[in-house]
């Protein structure tokens, strides 16, 4: 996990994003990153998801490791809001064998159309999650990614955990915490403020 930290007045601001990269030899893995955005003011918070496909194999054998990339450039990023969020947790809790009983959720802009759908596999012994985007303007683009069982488990239990910061926010901190966390901002060596 990665913490993005920012100061803001006396109050400090966490922004948690999260990765797992899914490689294989195919080439047809792919790798996901979710970031935390918490309510604010009368904005309600969501999760930022951004899903890439695998786009080199790479050769960590090699005398010289080359590791496998993804195609962030032409990643698939959705906004999930606490209704989407919801929907997840009851198929990860298995409440529901998927989203919307197949039918998955539905996103428009004035970008295009967003199918997102997660159902759990029961021949895989996972969960899969899939996006595609019809784009406006022509064109269509997908992505995918499987869960296993243990990283569906810890997404669940992840999900549950911030389920408060996107409904209520990050309380104000007082400002004493505030000044501890700029301490904390300083290096081994820093001399002291």
């Amino acid at each position: 996990m990665n913490n993005n930290h920012q100061s803001q007045g006396t109050a400090l601001q966490i922004r948690p994003a999260f990765a797992l990269y899914h490689a294989n030899l195919q080439g047809t893995g792919s790798a996901l990153k979710m970031e935390m955005i918490p309510a604010q003011g009368d904005r309600e918070g969501c999760v930022m998801l951004k899903l890439a496909n695998q786009a080199t194999v790479g050769d960590i054998k090699a005398k010289t490791p080359v590791y496998p990339t993804f195609d962030w450039s032409n990643s698939i990023v959705v906004k999930l809001g606490f209704s989407d969020l919801c929907s997840f947790l009851q198929v990860f809790r298995g409440e529901k064998e998927s989203i919307e009983d197949g039918k998955g959720l539905y996103h428009s802009s004035s970008a295009g159309a967003t199918k997102i759908g997660l159902r759990h596999s029961l021949e895989v012994g996972g969960y899969l999650l899939t996006i595609n985007r019809t784009m406006a303007a022509g064109g269509e683009i997908s992505a995918k990614f499987f869960f296993s069982h243990s990283e569906a488990l810890g997404l669940d239990e992840a999900l549950r955990g911030i389920m408060s910061f996107v409904c209520f926010g990050i309380p104000a901190m007082y400002a004493g915490y505030a000044k501890v966390s700029e301490g904390l901002k300083k290096g081994p060596g820093d001399a002291a403020a």
